[in-house]
């Protein structure tokens, strides 16, 4: 009886000791991100430095964990997890969304900015913020978070690209987006959609002759690899990429939650640029030394021959063109 009465006793005081201790919140909540591109990738780093200040200046309540090379899927897949909150900040490429929101069909035209700099004018700009947020305000449940530079795309094959008519039968990938396919069609070449994932082994096996994207995306995907030896400098697209937030997830946030992603993602906008602009000079050294040949055309019949798509796709936006237009 006596020892029963002990052992009741410290039990009681056990109880009691872990009662007067201060409250304290443990819980965390894990904030998944993804990307099609690879670890050390400008992007995906980028969005792990956002996610480290989140979670200091949350002491911990809020901890990113990412998911870098598609290991989540494709873009087109990663969009439909995100709008349903299985993924909570996403960094994907406009011509995926443009089939979501189709208000950002406009940057995905060709040559509409007349090359990098001029692009980056436009989305720091009004118009830049101006399709962030059409993008929070569409049905397509994710907040618009910032921008991040992708590149100027340009074409990589098998065999020597000059000229439109050098295109003929050769079989390029674009992304998955009507109007892309429509691009590398007019440019003479015979577009077909398909998933990053699914290039090397297409050009390897012959089903592609080749692709088109920028010097980190052909070095870090090893398509170089794959007998694309040749790198057109066409600059037909220079797309702007973009990071977005479930709209599952912000509305979960409280307002000053929000204020400091907003904050941090602006930071991760400057922060990546400056990363790209380094990338892209080391890749372009990394992919020459491989054996690639970059090759420097005059863009000027590539873009004669894409008129008829920007007519196509461009009349919904003709205020917005002419506003890109004159911006400097």
């Amino acid at each position: 009886m006596n020892f029963r009465r002990t052992l009741f006793a410290t039990a009681t005081a056990a109880v009691l000791a872990v009662a007067a201790l201060p409250l304290t919140t443990t819980a965390q909540t894990i904030l998944k991100a993804a990307d099609v591109h690879p670890a050390g990738y400008p992007n995906v780093v980028a969005i792990e430095s956002l996610g480290r200040k989140l979670e200091a200046a949350t002491n911990g309540k809020y901890k990113l964990q990412m998911f870098p090379s598609g290991v989540l899927g494709g873009e087109k897949e990663m969009i439909e997890q995100t709008q349903v909150g299985a993924i909570n900040i996403l960094r994907t490429s406009l011509g995926p969304l443009g089939t979501v929101v189709p208000d950002v069909q406009v940057f995905n035209m060709p040559f509409v900015f007349r090359n990098e700099a001029h692009m980056r004018a436009v989305i720091d700009g009004p118009i830049g913020q101006e399709l962030l947020d059409k993008i929070t305000a569409s049905p397509a449940k994710m907040v618009a978070l910032g921008w991040m530079d992708g590149g100027s795309r340009s074409l990589y094959t098998k065999k020597l690209v000059k000229t439109p008519a050098d295109l003929k039968g050769q079989k390029v990938r674009m992304m998955g987006n009507p109007l892309f396919v429509d691009t590398m069609n007019a440019m003479g070449g015979n577009g077909i959609a398909m998933g990053y994932g699914e290039v090397f082994s297409a050009l390897q096996t012959g089903v592609l002759d080749g692709a088109e994207n920028n010097p980190p995306s052909m070095f870090t995907s090893n398509h170089y690899t794959a007998g694309a030896k040749f790198y057109a400098q066409t600059n037909h697209l220079i797309i702007p990429e973009i990071f977005v937030m479930s709209k599952v997830t912000w509305e979960k946030l409280s307002k000053d939650e929000q204020a400091l992603v907003v904050k941090f993602s602006r930071e991760a906008q400057l922060e990546q640029r400056a990363l790209w602009d380094k990338s892209v000079a080391e890749y372009t050294a990394k992919l020459k030394a491989a054996g690639v040949e970059f090759v420097a055309v005059d863009q000027k019949p590539f873009y004669d021959a894409t008129a008829p798509v920007r007519a196509k796709y461009g009349a919904p936006y003709a205020d917005l063109i002419k506003r890109i237009e004159v911006t400097k």
